[in-house]
């Protein structure tokens, strides 16, 4: 198996990413990632002509409902098991602090 990918290219990957990779872990994924692309170009040889691509191997199609109006849930309803609720609305906790910029 020919290497696809060298340490060099999965170390700028990495650095790119920001992940800290140790020496054994640049090996190994050097290793898996070129068995990957050899596996694409196994792959590749298949011949496909005259075969329609598809979207899943299984005959599946979507069933849609008649688009209907009816009567929604209602607020009570929405907010029954609301872990906190503020009144009519879900009460989240805060994920921006107030530097964000947001």
């Amino acid at each position: 198996m020919a290497k696809k990918i060298d340490e060099a290219q999965v170390r700028k990957v990495a650095k790119l990413s920001r992940l800290d990779l140790t020496e054994a872990e640049v090996e190994e994924f050097t290793g898996q990632l070129s068995a990957i692309l050899d596996y694409v170009e196994k792959m590749n040889e298949l011949d496909t002509d005259g075969v329609e691509p598809m979207a899943h191997c299984l005959p599946i199609s979507n069933v849609f409902r008649q688009d209907r109006v009816k009567e929604s849930l209602g607020t009570e309803k929405a907010l029954a098991n609301a872990p906190q609720r503020d009144g009519n609305f879900f009460k989240v906790p805060k994920i921006l602090d107030d530097s964000s910029g947001a």
